[in-house]
């Protein structure tokens, strides 16, 4: 089995740490990997009953433009996630759900993050706002459920954290659009 024999961390931020670790390889061979150290997030599918996925257009500096994204905030330092959605929900779109259903559970980038992602599908949506984070430039988008779908394959949402979600949460969306629609 591989062995950590060194670790250090060399950055620590607001959001996340990073470390160096010199990893002693099965042959011996010792390499050094840099670690992005995060406590993990949630994604958020929310779907209201008229049948519409509720997005964020939000300004994202890294990639320099306003993304559409599925509404997800970082896990605090031991938080149950299902807690994190109910408040990340609140402070993003406005909104609480009586319902919750873990659709799955992925890493976003394990060849050198420890991020780790819980998708939740939110439902029966009523207004119940908590101020948002103060770096947050939020605006809400409410879209119907086959639009949102029609957009992942036609390109127009480019985060991966929303496309990996919506793509778990596809077949049971498609199944409850029907219901909508007769």
């Amino acid at each position: 089995m591989h062995q950590i024999i060194h670790s250090q961390t060399v950055y620590s931020g607001k959001v996340f740490e990073v470390r160096v670790d010199h990893l002693q390889l099965d042959s011996g061979k010792v390499i050094k990997l840099d670690i992005v150290q995060h406590n993990g997030a949630i994604v958020l599918v929310p779907l209201d009953r008229e049948g519409n996925i509720w997005l964020v257009n939000q300004y994202r500096h890294a990639a320099g433009e306003t993304l559409l994204e599925l509404p997800a905030g970082t896990l605090e330092k031991d938080e149950d996630p299902l807690t994190s959605a109910q408040r990340e929900l609140r402070e993003e779109i406005g909104m609480a759900a009586s319902r919750f259903t873990l659709l799955g559970e992925f890493y976003i980038a394990p060849g050198y993050s420890t991020e780790y992602l819980y998708i939740y599908l939110a439902e029966d949506l009523t207004v119940d706002p908590l101020p948002l984070d103060e770096d947050e430039m939020i605006t809400v988008v409410k879209v119907p459920v086959a639009e949102v779908l029609a957009w992942v394959k036609q390109k127009k949402i480019r985060d991966a954290k929303t496309l990996a979600s919506l793509l778990l949460a596809e077949t049971y969306l498609q199944d409850k659009f029907r219901s909508y629609s007769g």
